[in-house]
């Protein structure tokens, strides 16, 4: 039997189910990695396709109607089942010889793929990977041009043109060696100070530098900086020489600061520095096979992580 006129295509499901997750229009608009006038336009466009109103809309964000509730439910067992049938002719598809390309970030690469991709060689163990690394900026502009399967950055939000999942979260920290003066900090350091401080960073178009200048913003942004260095392991070296405070990943630092070889300085609760770790992929283009089943697996870890914290808690 065909389908009536009055069912909307799938993306537009999908959509709607963004917008009552997420309960704004232009948040589910920026995980789908489209604008939000476009993401409104469809809205209103499927509203008038089914002949009620899906969506209360106010300053305060989007929630569905009564009506819309029941167009939610049944959207998700619509959006499920093609889940389950794009899965399924992905392992139609799928070669035992099949090749992954990946691009990430470099915190990401060092700290968090090796398990990801130990995983992955666990469940297919005929997937061929190749790993680059490089900063965050220039993930985006190889999965863009088509030369990476799947990439990981990090930053507060998805890259123009890609599509995204967060994965994994982050927090950046200050360190210094133990002689520098604010390793005897016992008052934490202000938004204002660490704006005024030249610090040791990464490159510009790195995640990092992109969220900790974010943070700064409101405090006349971040100094210009004493060194820019280009890995996580050069500014380790930096701070552990003296060169002055470094900003980087908590990931990066566990051993230096069990060892004692850096110390963290504490930070005004007003400084937000944690980050979410993305999944990208064109927008449009949803990921298949072996980036399919990488990011499966990393979305798992992340649910793992959020259990565990809420253990701790």
């Amino acid at each position: 039997m065909a389908l009536s006129s009055h069912v909307p295509e799938l993306g537009a499901l999908e959509l709607l189910l963004a917008v009552a997750r997420l309960g704004s229009v232009g948040r589910a608009a920026a995980e789908l990695g489209v604008s939000q006038p476009t993401a409104s336009a469809r809205i209103k466009g499927m509203e008038r396709q089914i002949g009620v109103p899906l969506l209360d809309r106010s300053p305060r964000g989007s929630r569905p109607t009564e009506a819309g509730r029941l167009v939610v439910e049944w959207a998700r067992q619509v959006v499920e089942a093609a889940q389950a049938l794009d899965a399924g002719i992905d392992a139609l598809r799928e070669r035992r010889d099949a090749k992954l390309r990946v691009v990430a970030s470099l915190t990401v690469a060092e700290y968090l793929m090796p398990g990801w991709l130990l995983a992955l060689s666990q469940a297919s163990p005929g997937t061929a990977v190749t790993l680059r690394t490089a900063n965050s900026a220039e993930v985006a502009g190889h999965v863009l041009a088509g030369e990476a399967d799947l990439g990981f950055v990090e930053g507060p939000s998805t890259p123009p043109g890609l599509a995204g999942a967060v994965v994994s979260t982050d927090r950046l920290v200050v360190v210094v060696a133990p002689g520098h003066r604010w390793a005897r900090r016992r008052t934490p350091l202000t938004g204002a100070e660490l704006a005024a401080t030249p610090l040791v960073l990464r490159e510009p178009g790195s995640g990092t530098r992109e969220v900790l200048e974010t943070a700064l913003t409101p405090y006349g942004g971040a100094a210009r900086p004493w060194l820019e260095l280009a890995s996580s392991t050069a500014l380790k070296a930096a701070a552990m020489t003296g060169a002055g405070p470094v900003c980087l990943s908590e990931l990066a630092v566990v051993e230096e600061l069990a060892t004692r070889r850096l110390v963290e300085v504490p930070l005004a609760e007003e400084l937000d520095l944690r980050r979410p770790l993305r999944a990208v992929w064109p927008a449009g283009r949803r990921p298949s096979g072996p980036a399919r089943e990488l990011l499966v697996l990393t979305r798992r870890n992340a649910g793992l992580q959020k259990r565990a914290a809420a253990g701790k808690g």
